[in-house]
């Protein structure tokens, strides 16, 4: 079993974004409590070699600085637009621009995709090339998050093949392999009790669609079952709250993003 054991660890640790996007407000935690939470998210990061901490922006600076004191590797990602997607493109940009200067590796815009349900192709496109080109032009990975659980089965394969397409008209092959399609934000409100977060199904859909534009399975994700099947799948980035579970150390984090 230890070998196993190592394996696992090895082989999955390095698709991990380990993530907690609350604000102090949804968790009922004062500022220093959630930066604690995020402090103690990046402990775990360096000590079990996660490849990113996904935080919210504002602790992006300070975050980044404290990696860098560690002589870490792990990376800072961070989220724009966040969660309902609405935000408008000169804000979105805003957001992202600072998140640069403070120091970001990567930046996971919340596409329009209300907008994009509503036939507004113009404006998703815009938004998505010049979002993109902002991440690329300071060597940043893009990933865009279409929110699977508020998109029909067809509008999940037309806006992840929308994506792909928009990538090869506006970027060359070599920036392919830093635009990723997202599923989720883990915060959308599902009735029923239907999953907010990535499903087999709707990251099947997803990989078909994405052309050679790599794919992040966020939220859902709760076991190293299932983790190993994502990966098998062709996925390349696990966004997780549960980054621990992930690779078989301890239980899933019940509190979420």
């Amino acid at each position: 079993m230890y070998p196993f054991f190592i394996f696992v660890i090895m082989e999955i640790n390095q698709y991990l974004d380990s993530t907690y996007l609350k604000l102090p407000a949804q968790s009922g935690l004062s500022e220093e409590q959630t930066f604690e939470i995020v402090r103690e998210l990046t402990d775990e990061a360096i000590a079990y070699n996660f490849k990113e901490v996904m935080i919210r922006p504002n602790y992006v600076k300070l975050i980044k600085d404290y990696l860098l004191s560690k002589n870490s590797k792990v990376l800072v990602g961070t989220v724009i637009g966040f969660h309902e997607g609405t935000y408008s493109l000169e804000d979105k940009l805003a957001e992202a621009n600072q998140a640069v200067l403070d120091g970001v590796d990567e930046l996971d815009y919340v596409i329009n995709y209300e907008a994009f349900k509503a036939g507004e192709l113009d404006l998703v496109k815009k938004e998505f090339v010049e979002g993109t080109k902002l991440g690329l032009d300071f060597g940043k990975t893009v990933k865009w998050i279409i929110e699977i659980a508020a998109l029909s089965d067809a509008q999940i394969a037309d806006i992840t093949a929308s994506i792909w397409k928009w990538a090869q008209e506006n970027f060359e092959e070599k920036d392919f392999s830093k635009i990723f399609v997202k599923s989720s934000t883990g915060f959308y409100v599902t009735e029923d009790g239907k999953p907010n977060g990535a499903t087999f199904e709707a990251v099947k859909i997803m990989l078909e669609n994405a052309g050679k534009l790599p794919v992040k399975a966020a939220g859902g994700v709760k076991t190293p079952a299932d983790a190993e099947k994502m990966i098998t799948m062709g996925i390349q980035r696990i966004g997780t709250s549960s980054a621990k579970a992930l690779i078989g150390e301890g239980n899933g984090d019940k509190a979420g993003y």
